[in-house]
């Protein structure tokens, strides 16, 4: 029986640790700090494995551990930053604006604390609906709903903030 549990468990991390690892960066907006992340979250899920039941499968059960790993981790002063040990290369010129647009993005979801950080990922990367990440979340979806309102409007205020400092073209603020 455990030798089953193991393979099962293996063949679920092969197929799907892409998509959970996609989704840990989307909540954390770090590679290694995703990696740390899913693999925490696994961790967890392998003592239960054998336990976990439902009509989708097991993902639903890990997104929700992640979830909550996600969310209970504490406020670290040293999350913005990361040191490396050599410096990347820079981009190139086509990249250029795809990688500034995602990095303008990850400031913004920064700004957000991790509940409504979550609420967004998952109504927006994730694509689901209020009842679904109500579900995951242990909320109302009433709660999911102005977790979702006040998130947009601090976005909204941020970016506002952003073009309000930026010169305008020709050089004159």
């Amino acid at each position: 029986m455990e030798v089953v549990v193991q393979v099962e468990f293996t063949e679920f991390v092969v197929g799907r640790s892409h998509a959970l690892l996609r989704f840990a960066y989307l909540l954390t907006g770090d590679r290694q700090l995703a990696e740390d992340l899913v693999q925490e979250a696994l961790v967890r899920v392998h003592r239960r494995w054998s336990g976990i039941v439902g009509a989708e499968g097991p993902e639903p059960y890990v997104r929700k551990t992640m979830l909550r790993v996600y969310l209970s981790w504490r406020r670290r002063r040293s999350f913005a930053e990361r040191p490396v040990a050599e410096i990347p290369e820079r981009a190139t010129a086509d990249m250029t604006s795809r990688v500034a647009e995602a990095d303008a993005m990850w400031s913004l979801l920064r700004t957000l604390n991790r509940a409504p950080r979550a609420v967004i990922v998952l109504r927006y990367y994730e694509d689901l609906p209020d009842a679904e990440i109500a579900r995951l979340l242990g909320c109302a979806e009433s709660t999911v709903r102005v977790h979702a309102f006040h998130a947009l409007k601090k976005l909204r205020a941020v970016l506002a903030n952003d073009r309000a400092a930026a010169p305008a073209p020709g050089g004159r603020p």
